[in-house]
């Protein structure tokens, strides 16, 4: 997965999250760094979360070696993003001011 958006700068505070990539590339970012995992060498997933049939937020989960997940929640609703060490603890929530999805 590049760690480069469109405009080629990968966002380093949640101000500078406009976009669903923004938000990918960050998330990638930080999970990777909670771990100190090369940030080019492992991949990531997502899935769109749904309620009553409309999104409402997209689980990532990051795949690091010898089968280590990390894991983000994004919220659409509070615009925030939930952050999950390999053991499902939370270790960070971001609120995202400018991302408009």
């Amino acid at each position: 997965m590049s760690q480069t958006t469109a405009s080629g700068i990968t966002p380093t505070a949640p101000a500078d999250i406009k976009t669903l990539d923004d938000l990918r590339d960050y998330i990638h970012v930080a999970l990777c760094r909670k771990e100190n995992l090369l940030e080019h060498h492992f991949p990531m997933t997502e899935l769109e979360l749904k309620r009553s049939g409309n999104r409402c937020g997209y689980q990532y989960i990051l795949h690091g070696p010898r089968s280590v997940k990390l894991s983000a929640v994004w919220d659409q609703a509070s615009n925030e993003i939930l952050l999950y060490d390999v053991v499902g603890r939370r270790f960070q929530r971001v609120r995202i001011p400018n991302l408009v999805a």
